[in-house]
């Protein structure tokens, strides 16, 4: 935040073949919440490949995958959660990281982006980010599968889940350090050391997620000391600072969104996807019935490596703003 040279960890995969004349298209894999402490880097995870969702599709059509693990994970320091800047420079500089790994000729300036839940937030301000911070490559198009848009209500919204206790206690946890925000004047002394707890471990498998509802629960009993984070100061500021704005519209969007999804609501998918459409955006919107939160990358990674593998062969982006 201060303007230095940090280590950043993950992971660049790379199809076995010849490379083709031209060179590879990268994208850029943007992960969803794994945790906020260096343990927690997808690239240490024993699923690390599971996780990429679409990761064999993605090198079956001969493309380099760039996952970043974002500051603070895999890498000393503490990881700036759901902060904006920080997410979309890490996805850039992987993309970066990727073009000199495959050396000279061996990967386009093309790229698209991929992301899921926080990876969706990261994957947003990638492309607010792009041309100011990285002008030598060209962003093609951005796939955001369940992406947290409106943090406020979002985090509001969601506090009478596990999952939802889950991100506003790890969000205030980090954004105390990253911003020296004062946690303790939003929540409980109580509350306190379970925030701690679950801050430090990390979110792998749905075993994990399974495992936080134990002290999940005891934030039912005592947690927030105000209504509405977005009522107090430097909170509300914060959570605005870290809601992405619409994009270029230049740059074509995939959004995704279960219909089951009860930690980043449907609506408010819906109502971010409506604000694109009224600045242009070409956004193609894809509501899937049935499916929640965990599995909508899954579910939609066919749908939206089609998507990109269109944007990468210049097709015209579709769009369906117009319709319900």
């Amino acid at each position: 935040m201060r303007g230095e040279s940090i280590a950043v960890s993950g992971a660049i995969i790379v199809p076995a073949g010849p490379v083709p004349p031209g060179g590879r298209p990268i994208v850029a894999w943007a992960h969803p919440t794994t945790g906020v402490v260096d343990k927690c880097a997808p690239s240490l995870a024993r699923v690390l490949y599971q996780s990429i969702q679409g990761l064999q599709g993605m090198l079956d059509r001969g493309y380099i995958v760039a996952a970043t693990d974002y500051p603070g994970l895999g890498t000393p320091g503490v990881h700036p959660y759901l902060v904006g800047v920080s997410e979309g420079r890490a996805v850039l500089d992987s993309v970066r990281a990727a073009r000199q790994l495959a050396g000279p000729g061996g990967a386009t300036n093309a790229f698209a982006v991929w992301g899921h839940s926080q990876g969706g937030h990261a994957a947003l301000f990638t492309g607010i980010l792009a041309r100011g911070y990285a002008p030598e490559l060209t962003l093609v198009g951005i796939a955001a599968a369940a992406p947290a848009t409106e943090l406020a209500t979002l985090m509001m919204a969601d506090l009478d889940t596990s999952g939802g206790k889950n991100l506003t206690a790890m969000t205030l946890w980090t954004w105390s350090q990253v911003y020296a925000a004062p946690m303790n004047k939003v929540v409980t002394p109580a509350a306190l050391p379970v925030i701690d707890e679950l801050a430090n471990d990390c979110i792998e498998t749905i075993l994990d997620v399974l495992e936080r509802r134990g002290p999940s629960k005891a934030l039912d009993r005592s947690f927030l000391t105000v209504n509405d984070l977005a009522d107090r100061e430097p909170w509300r500021s914060l959570l605005a600072r870290n809601t992405p704005g619409t994009l270029p519209p230049r740059i074509p969007v995939f959004l995704a969104q279960g219909t089951a999804d009860t930690l980043v609501l449907p609506r408010v998918t819906q109502d971010y996807r409506a604000r694109l459409c009224r600045a242009g955006s070409r956004v193609e919107f894809d509501l899937v019935p049935g499916v929640g939160h965990l599995s909508i990358a899954k579910d939609a990674a066919p749908a939206a490596l089609d998507w990109i593998g269109a944007r990468f062969a210049g097709e015209p982006a579709p769009s369906n703003c117009g319709a319900q």
